[in-house]
């Protein structure tokens, strides 16, 4: 914590998780910090700015590019105003924050509890619930299916106060530093970005223009790809790949073919993972053999197939191929690059968000382009998987070093807004 101290003197708090607070903070119940608004907007819906309680604390939401699910009109919205809370008093996973402090004026859902504040720093009650949150410490609140926090426990709850003049000091020690710590991990998620675009690159001119940096070109014809060795030969996937259908394999593992990593052997128990509708009856799943193609050809716009490294069996509209004279880990890296997606957009139809029909005969047009020989695909995917794994443990050293500084963040809010430390 650097040159932070511990004050000079402690008091039993009353309550079992915090211990001893600082002499001359106090405890209130929140019935006498907080009061609710509930003023809906009503018809005047359209004068008010959409906001979202996120991650990030209140944003505005851009009704321009909306994302998301809205309703068909926002009349039992809540006006919220700047220097407004905002509670989400209810435990639900879409919900990823208990507490926004607003920066804003606008409207939030009827879902989430607004409140005013009385005269206590409003930053430093944000930093204090932000906190609670962090820790988990509403748990003990929830009641019922919902995990619902009731009114009358949240207004019971006690918050800790320090002097007028000490929560101003605290709100701004923690406005500095916790800024610092975000652009800190601001600059790491940048340098991520950056690492995952270069991993991209590196991928994309393996499997389209070889390792041969003085070999000869030719135009593929395909704007996006550019120009292709020479000696490489243009197939289209319609003969690359042999359509199969094998059923009545209950009892092989099942499957489940990702965006993100392809074919990967499916949790069934895992309840948050798996949103379709598993049958008691599996005998009409496909079969997908080990080193065998297979697309979720729903999602194949979005990159949903690859090779899969198991014998198992997927959805039953799902596609399965063999590879014709196709190194399978070349076709998998090739075909899983970003210079592949684009066709399959192309070749994709539908009216459905997330859910674009690919037309098979369209898919079969797909050119797929090979080196001539299994030992030039296989130096490629070796090549691929060495640069590759430099770059993945690079962002690994990132993702940590972004890991210890939100803990350290936490830790530092916990320890000034408890009283632990004292700020100078």
């Amino acid at each position: 914590m650097g040159k932070l101290e511990k004050y000079t003197s402690y008091k039993e708090s009353g309550v079992e998780w915090l211990g001893e607070i600082p002499e001359g903070w106090e405890t209130l119940s929140n019935k006498n910090i907080f009061k609710i608004k509930q003023k809906l907007v009503g018809k005047k819906s359209s004068e008010y700015d959409l906001l979202s309680l996120t991650i990030k604390g209140i944003i505005k939401r851009d009704m321009e590019n909306p994302q998301g699910k809205f309703p068909a009109e926002f009349n039992t919205y809540q006006e919220v105003k700047q220097g407004d809370f905002v509670f989400c008093l209810f435990d639900v996973e879409e919900t990823p924050r208990t507490v926004g402090l607003s920066q804003f004026d606008g409207m939030i859902t009827g879902a989430y509890t607004v409140m005013t504040a009385k005269d206590i720093d409003k930053s430093y009650l944000y930093y204090f619930y932000l906190n609670l949150d962090s820790s988990k410490r509403f748990k003990p609140l929830y009641r019922g299916l919902r995990n619902t926090i009731p009114k009358d426990s949240f207004f019971s709850f006690k918050t800790f106060i320090p002097p007028k003049e000490e929560q101003t000091k605290i709100a701004s020690f923690l406005d500095e530093k916790t800024a610092q710590i975000d652009n800190a991990i601001s600059q790491k998620e940048k340098l991520i970005e950056l690492l995952k675009e270069r991993r991209q690159i590196t991928i994309n001119e393996a499997v389209t223009k070889g390792l041969d940096k003085d070999v000869e070109l030719k135009d593929s014809g395909v704007e996006w790809i550019g120009e292709i060795p020479k000696h490489w030969t243009e197939s289209k996937l319609g003969t690359c790949l042999k359509p199969i259908s094998i059923k009545n394999r209950p009892d092989l593992p099942l499957l489940s073919v990702t965006r993100e990593q392809g074919v990967i052997l499916r949790d069934v128990d895992d309840k948050d993972s798996n949103h379709n509708f598993i049958p008691d009856d599996l005998s009409g799943y496909k079969m997908v053999e080990q080193g065998q193609f297979a697309m979720n050809k729903m999602k194949a716009w979005q990159g949903s197939y690859g090779i899969s490294d198991y014998t198992g069996i997927v959805s039953p509209a799902y596609y399965i191929f063999e590879l014709n004279g196709i190194e399978p880990t070349f076709f998998h890296k090739a075909i899983r690059s970003s210079v592949y997606v684009p066709f399959f957009i192309k070749a994709s139809d539908g009216v459905r968000i997330g859910q674009w029909d690919l037309s098979k005969s369209r898919m079969k047009e797909i050119p797929f382009y090979i080196p001539p020989t299994k030992e030039e695909q296989i130096k490629i995917v070796e090549y691929i998987e060495t640069q590759t794994a430099k770059i993945d443990k690079a962002i690994e050293l990132q993702q940590n070093y972004i890991a210890k500084l939100k803990e350290y963040k936490a830790s530092l809010i916990d320890s000034v807004v408890t009283g632990k430390v004292r700020v100078g």
